[in-house]
Order: C-alpha cells, then structure tokens, then sequence
C-alpha cells in the first residue's frame, strides 16, 4: 500500500512524528493535549451473572477495550465476580491473593494500566469481607481495601438489607500513589460518611474511587447527590462504578457510574446497561477550585478536627 510520510520542522519548537501523513501530529500539539487533561479514567459498568469465570473473563475483556482507548486507569463495579447479596458472599468467596486477583493482576499488567477490581467477597481466617484490590502496570497489588461501613438498612416497604449478616467489617483505609495522583478508595455504603472522604483528603488525595451497587430506592434519591456533595467537600474527583442493571437479579443495582469533577459537575455518566464510561481528568482544575474558593486551608481546627485514628 502506497503511504505518504511527513517530516517536520525544528524552529519554533515544531517537531513532527515521522509517520502516515494522515496521522501526523506535532510536539506542539501533543503538549497542548498534554495540558487538557492529564490522564482518562475508565469505569467498567459490567453485567454481573451467577457465573463467575463468565464474569471474570467479561470483566477482562472490557478491561482491555478501555486500555485500547486511552484509559489509564480502569475501575470495575463492586462484585463484579458474584451477584450482589448476602447469600452468595460465602459461595463465592476466596482468599487474597487468590484467582480473581491474579487475573486482575494479569490484565493490569497485559495493559500496561492501573485497574481498580471493584470489590470481591474474600475469606480470611473464617471471616468474609467485602474487599476492593488495586494494580498498577507491572501486575504488583498496591492496595487492599476491605469496606469499613456496612451496608445495613431497613426502609419499610421498599428495601431491608443486612451486610453484616454476613461479612466483617474492615478497620483499614487504602490510599495509593499513580504517577498522576494519589487515589483513595472507599466502597458503596462508604461514599455516606463524609468523614472518610475528608481523611483521605487530609492523606494528599485527588480522586477518590467508589465501587458501589446502589440499589432502585436508594440510587435514585442518593447515588448522584452523595457523590457530588463528596466532591464539593473535599474538591476532589469522585468516581464511582456500578455493576449494570440486571431486573431479573434478586438485587437490581441502580446502574448510572459516575464521575464527578471538583466543582460538582457531572463529567461522564452511565445509564442502566453494560458500557464503559471514560472521562478525561484534569489535575489541575482541582488546584485552580482550590485557590478560587480556598476551603480546606479556611477549616478551623482550633474548634474542630476530622483525623484519622489509626495511620
């Protein structure tokens, strides 16, 4: 095939990239992208099954399709392996390391990406949690997050559910460091207590990562308003990652994955079915928030203080 090739220029800082004319680019150009936006994000909106190979090898296969466009961090839906609910906990349960983190290892590291696997039931010493894990590009574990809020409540005649029923809670957080930025995770339930959000903040904190599974009464009332309100507390990203909506599941989760930037707004966002939302991340929006309306430096920790307990 006959291919046109195009040279550039080095005055005025030009420097083209020698290849097919119809894809040439410049330096120039390329640092102006550069400064848009510092990284995409990825959330994998994933159709949960009662099969967890199914799960497992769909999981991956939308991983890569994220990876292929751009994204350079990728986030999966809390139980992304098993359905949602107390019944299946101890079915699908497994230790950590075990199969499903050394295939979320795999692909992080086929990619090239850091994967953020949502959350799987695991099994410690007799004990179940609900346990989010993180990977960075050579396949390395950089976080283990075990949810410390439990999901139980009872709204009379819509819905009653008791995590733990079932599953311990976790006495940890989980912060760790990309070359972009550092990332603090939470799952589901957590994104209600603003104390959490607020503690990774204190802990340099620009995005903060929510897998969770809102369900049809709580999800259209709270599911967006927390995480903006999240966001706005603390001028940081919010992402969250939701399995897809399945009506046919003895748990139907609300869907709608979200990011939200430090201003508030709504930047990308999932409807109901399987998908994978990008949104492009700018680091520095959040500095600017930040110096317009300088709250976190006006906070007054002579009448009061948020702080962790443990490190």
């Amino acid at each position: 095939m006959n291919q046109c090739y195009a040279a550039g220029e080095r005055s005025h800082g030009h420097f083209f990239i020698l290849m097919p004319s119809s894809y040439v680019v410049t330096l120039r150009f390329q640092s102006l992208f550069n400064m848009i936006f510092d990284f995409r994000l990825a959330l994998i909106q994933l159709h949960v099954s009662a099969a967890k190979t199914e799960n497992l090898n769909r999981a991956c296969r939308l991983v890569r399709t994220a990876a292929g466009q751009g994204a350079k961090i990728v986030i999966l839906p809390e139980c992304f392996n098993c359905p949602y609910g107390t019944k299946y906990f101890p079915e699908y349960a497994e230790k950590i390391p075990g199969d499903c983190t050394q295939k979320l290892s795999n692909i992080a590291k086929e990619c090239g990406i850091y994967l953020i696997g949502g959350s799987i039931p695991e099994d410690d010493a007799g004990k179940l949690y609900n346990t989010c894990t993180a990977f960075g590009p050579d396949g390395t574990m950089l976080a283990k997050y075990r949810k410390i809020h439990l999901f139980d409540i009872d709204v009379p005649g819509k819905i009653r559910f008791q995590e733990s029923e079932t599953l311990s809670p976790g006495d940890r957080f989980s912060v760790f460091d990309t070359p972009y930025c550092k990332i603090g995770i939470g799952i589901c339930y957590d994104i209600r207590f603003p104390e959490l959000a607020q503690i990774y903040t204190q802990k340099g904190c620009k995005l903060l990562v929510y897998p969770g599974a809102f369900n049809l009464t709580t999800g259209p009332a709270h599911w967006e308003l927390l995480q903006r309100g999240r966001a706005v507390d603390n001028q940081v990203y919010v992402a969250t990652a939701s399995p897809a909506r399945d009506e046919t599941g003895s748990y139907v989760a609300w869907g709608h994955s979200t990011v939200v930037n430090p201003w508030g707004e709504v930047i990308a966002k999932a409807g109901t079915e399987e998908t994978i939302v990008y949104a492009e991340i700018d680091l520095k929006k959040a500095e600017e928030i930040r110096e317009q309306i300088p709250i976190l430096s006006q906070k007054r920790s002579d009448l009061y203080a948020v702080e962790a307990k443990i490190v």
